[in-house]
């Protein structure tokens, strides 16, 4: 079987079709920048094309050619986009809008796509309470309104067309690799990693950091069923401060300077307590323990400088 990922060379997308080779997958990538990624240990396995997401007749075109199974959809704009927000809507909701289109007039039912905790909006809206994929959305800037509508687009092309589209919120995605969108949580890590002083402005701001080769896992397993329970998945992660992912760090880099100018910020923290029960328990999904993870990425971090491992 098939499955074509727009957007694939990305930073999920370039852990999370390996994953689909594993499972026997034939995959076909489109992005709009094909070189930023290297698939070629899987031959015949893996195709990389250009293609913009913008453009309705490219991805229209793609899946003509790949005659996919399912798609799964990882184009968009990482951060808030409010600086660029005509080229932002054209990416988020336009490109959400074709591939939903596009699927539907070639017969392709299946659909996956990233959402985002963001739509949730700050924490301080609900307490301190773990929230659901049914609680209020209060997420107000560009991004998290953009990603509001995804998911309102796609239970109206479930409702109207009977499509299978399933969308993913992730939290606040971590990895060595990360540098767009929110990076505070990856920097606490990845500067004392390769010997650098990081500096940030508050110790108590909150997030909910998940791994990026988890995340890769969630989008594989939702895509490859036919039909999921619900139309909608919080991925959940790990709350912590900044200040205690410092400390995590600081148990393997015992020299690390992490610096903060203030201990607060837990009451300006976007949702960062988020019940993933039903994406876990429907696709047995088991996240490693966070210090686990971050020794994980400092040792990535170290190994592309040259730098002794540790752990």
């Amino acid at each position: 079987m098939t499955t074509l990922v727009l957007g694939g060379t990305g930073f999920i997308g370039k852990r999370a079709i390996p994953r689909l080779v594993q499972r026997g997958e034939k995959v076909v990538v489109m992005d709009i920048n094909p070189g930023a990624a290297d698939f070629s240990e899987f031959g015949d396995q893996v195709e990389v094309m250009r293609g913009d997401i913008m453009q309705f007749q490219d991805v229209v075109t793609a899946i003509l050619h790949a005659k996919p199974d399912r798609i799964m959809n990882l184009a968009y704009l990482l951060g808030s986009g409010d600086d660029t927000p005509h080229f932002t809507m054209k990416l988020n909701i336009l490109g959400m809008d074709n591939s939903f289109e596009a699927a539907r007039i070639c017969g392709v039912n299946r659909v996956t796509y990233a959402s985002s905790i963001a739509v949730s909006g700050p924490q301080s809206n609900f307490g301190d309470v773990a929230i659901d994929e049914d609680a209020p959305m209060h997420g107000s800037n560009q991004y998290a309104m953009h990603k509001r509508f995804n998911e309102f687009q796609a239970q109206q092309f479930n409702h109207v067309y009977g499509m299978s589209i399933t969308g993913i919120r992730p939290a606040n995605v971590t990895g060595p690799d990360k540098v767009r969108g929110s990076t505070d949580h990856v920097q606490v890590v990845t500067l004392p990693a390769s010997g650098q002083v990081a500096n940030f402005p508050k110790a108590g701001l909150m997030r909910c950091p998940v791994h990026v080769d988890d995340i890769a896992e969630a989008f594989v397993r939702v895509t490859m069923v036919d039909k999921s329970s619900y139309p909608i998945y919080n991925s959940g992660g790990y709350p912590i401060s900044l200040g205690d992912l410092a400390s995590i760090v600081k148990k393997y880099l015992p020299e690390a300077e992490i610096n903060f100018a203030s201990p607060d910020g837990k009451d300006e923290s976007g949702n960062y307590l988020v019940n993933n029960d039903r994406l876990l328990g429907e696709f047995e999904l088991e996240y490693p323990p966070i210090e686990q993870r971050v020794l994980q990425i400092i040792n990535d971090v170290r190994r592309d400088e040259g730098l002794p491992l540790v752990g």
